[in-house]
């Protein structure tokens, strides 16, 4: 992954001590991870290492917004990204998987790669709902979902049975008798008989 050089650091040779780094996150990272739910984004990643003997301890803070499909209109929405952490980079001759929580390194690698690290905690830093602020929705998208109160809902639904035996054929005629037959059995306090295949 090309993208993997621009957030690694090279390590070997720097003395111990304390060691701060930058990165820009734009969306040829997001577009690497084939991300279907970030579109873009522009994010700052300060790194603070402090390296010993034996590992490398690294506090990150990334800071920005991406760009992400408003759960309510659908179109583009800024949500801003303000996460901090910290990546333990411990050193081992046998390989280990990355767990999200410490990176192993072998003692012969020269460089940390914080690729996958940076775009999983901007992903984990996506609140659930995605949505504009109050009153930036597109008001066109808006216009096309309406949500249907209980009322319209039992009108539409009494009016799809008074004209259902007209319309009953075929595969939608079995399901209509399944859901009849399995209410009429619940009525009578029974449990639902298992429902059988057929073929036509």
């Amino acid at each position: 992954m090309e993208v993997a050089q621009r957030y690694s650091i090279a390590f070997r040779g720097l003395k111990n001590g304390h060691h701060e780094f930058r990165f820009e996150v734009g969306k040829p990272l997001f577009e690497a991870f084939e991300s279907t739910e970030i579109k873009d984004g522009a994010c700052e990643v300060a790194v603070d290492m402090e390296r010993s003997e034996t590992m490398l301890m690294l506090g990150i803070r990334i800071t920005g917004h991406v760009v992400v499909a408003c759960d309510r209109c659908l179109e583009d929405c800024r949500i801003p990204i303000d996460f901090e952490g910290t990546l333990p980079v411990r050193f081992s001759e046998q390989e280990h998987e990355y767990d999200g929580e410490e990176l192993w390194l072998v003692p012969g690698e020269e460089e940390v790669d914080l690729t996958q690290y940076i775009y999983e905690s901007i992903v984990l830093s996506l609140p659930y709902q995605r949505v504009h602020p109050e009153g930036e929705c597109n008001p066109d998208m808006l216009k096309r979902f309406r949500i249907v109160s209980d009322e319209e809902f039992s009108s539409i639904e009494a009016e799809a049975e008074a004209c259902g035996t007209e319309l009953r054929e075929g595969e939608w005629a079995k399901l209509a008798a399944l859901r009849d037959r399995m209410a009429g059995e619940e009525a009578a306090g029974g449990k639902p008989a298992e429902t059988e295949t057929t073929k036509d």
